[in-house]
């Protein structure tokens, strides 16, 4: 005797979900709201009075959804703009310091090169002055030596 499993026989429904789309679920509880109504055991002017009811229900409920959506993508654009615009501000505050710390400091390296130049050339006109003095000297005992020494 063969073991039958009973779950193969079994239907399978698979139901996919590809986002919401609030439009399409409206679409059909109108349609499906329509149906009952016309399946409904009631006269036909009284069905027409509920259908136009419900549809004027419906149509109240996709306008404020309508509306709820728009305040949310609004207030989400809003915030949106906002942080970028302080990222903006952030940025430019950033440069401006950043452009500030490099004029203090290239006007502080200009000051330091001044400076140094200023050293340098006390230094070298010392240097010369103490040359000079030596030269003269040398000179002086050269003429010295000169003037006391035997022709």
């Amino acid at each position: 005797m063969r073991h039958r499993d009973d779950y193969d026989d079994a239907k399978y429904v698979v139901i996919e979900k590809n986002g919401t789309d609030i439009g399409t679920l409206l679409v059909g509880v109108l349609i499906g709201a329509g149906v009952a109504l016309l399946f409904a055991p009631r006269s036909g002017p009284d069905t027409r009075r509920e259908i136009r009811r419900r549809a004027q229900q419906a149509t109240d409920t996709v306008k404020g959804v309508a509306t709820d959506v728009t305040d949310t993508v609004t207030e989400t654009f809003e915030t949106a703009k906002a942080r970028v615009e302080e990222g903006i501000e952030s940025a430019r505050s950033a440069v401006l310091t950043k452009k500030r710390q490099v004029s203090r400091a290239m006007q502080a390296g200009r000051n330091a090169a001044h400076e140094a130049r200023g050293d340098l050339e006390r230094r070298l006109a010392e240097t010369k002055a103490a040359y000079n003095a030596g030269a003269a000297v040398a000179h002086e005992s050269a003429a010295a030596a000169d003037d006391g020494a035997p022709a």
